[in-house]
């Protein structure tokens, strides 16, 4: 119960008015459009101005390049103008670009080269995301000669292994059965590591699921490992989940579908107590996400998020404003 001194009859009423017009604007706020949450947000990414959100992303159907937004919240992107870097290496293209940060600072930006016809992808390193070092092609399919394609690499920091694990989509024909799958696009999970991107290890078998998969995404969550992945089989094409003890599998407790058909490039963020899954509905041609906390159960908060016209999918990550500020004012 609020107290309030007695300052005669006058005082007490305009106490009272004043207390009513501020419970019935937060009153309005709250019922009609959610405003004190998207507020509260913003005081709480305001407070914290050390840290930001970044997402890597390309553009169609130019694929020309580097591209990034970055967030406070991790639910409203904004589009950092400019191209980042050029792909030289592979078919001069550049899609799916995956990121992430070592031990030592250092950034590494694996990505998509080619469509098809190609056996490997494309690697870079930065220290601050503007200045880059020469590209390397890594051929990991090499072994496999009759390999169509190496689609999506993603990149992951093992810790406790003290290595970067890359993994990446590939059709072999004839490997698996094909099903209701095109002989050249019936898709596995395959993977290499690396502690100084000079020397990889030979490519193995990732994840096979029983069915074609793609875009594989791989998270950290306590002392577990969750897989999040594109079901690319006809008719579903849909994300799914798989966990493991292990960054290396197997894979096991796969979920079912978590969201509409025709929808892919997932990548995950962890925002406070929440896992934010981030998705590219290119049926629906929007960006959409999920929020979960025990992959479990998940929300649809599409609704909730937005990103900058023609977003493509690549990977959110965290990063130091000093990152970012340096991306806002190097802009090529």
């Amino acid at each position: 119960m609020e107290r309030i001194s007695r300052f005669g009859y006058h005082s007490l009423m305009i106490r009272r008015n004043i207390l009513s017009a501020v419970l019935l604007v937060v009153g309005v706020c709250v019922v009609g459009s959610g405003c004190a949450s998207v507020e509260a947000r913003n005081q709480t990414a305001a407070a914290t101005k050390d840290t930001v959100y970044l997402f890597s992303t390309f553009k169609e159907t130019a694929q020309d390049g580097l591209r990034f937004a970055y967030s406070f919240d991790g639910y409203h992107w904004t589009n950092v103008d400019g191209l980042f870097l050029r792909p030289m290496v592979g078919s001069n293209i550049m899609r799916d670009p995956s990121i992430t940060q070592g031990p030592d600072g250092m950034f590494h930006l694996v990505w998509t080269a080619a469509w098809h016809g190609c056996q490997g992808f494309g690697e870079a390193d930065s220290k601050d995301l503007v200045h880059w070092s020469a590209q390397q092609f890594v051929p990991v399919m090499t072994n496999e000669p009759t390999t169509v394609n190496v689609w999506a690499p993603e990149i992951f920091y093992d810790a406790k292994g003290k290595q970067f694990i890359i993994v990446w989509a590939s059709t072999i024909p004839g490997r698996f059965p094909d099903n209701l799958e095109p002989h050249d696009n019936n898709h596995r999970l395959y993977f290499t590591t690396t502690r100084d991107f000079k020397t990889f290890t030979p490519e193995k078998l990732f994840f096979d699921p029983g069915y074609s998969v793609i875009d594989g995404f791989l998270l950290q969550d306590g002392a577990r490992y969750v897989l999040v992945h594109k079901d690319n089989t006809r008719p579903q094409r849909n994300i799914r989940v798989a966990f493991s003890g292990s960054p290396l599998g197997p894979w096991t407790d796969i979920s079912g579908p978590l969201t509409e058909n025709f929808t892919e490039g997932p990548c995950a963020l962890k925002v406070g107590d929440d896992w934010l899954i981030y998705f590219d509905a290119y049926g629906e041609q929007i960006y959409g996400a999920l929020k979960t906390q025990d992959f479990k159960t998940f929300t649809n908060i599409t609704k909730e998020v937005s990103f900058p016209e023609g977003h493509k999918h690549g990977t959110a990550f965290k990063a130091s404003r000093p990152i970012l500020d340096g991306l806002l004012e190097n802009k090529p």
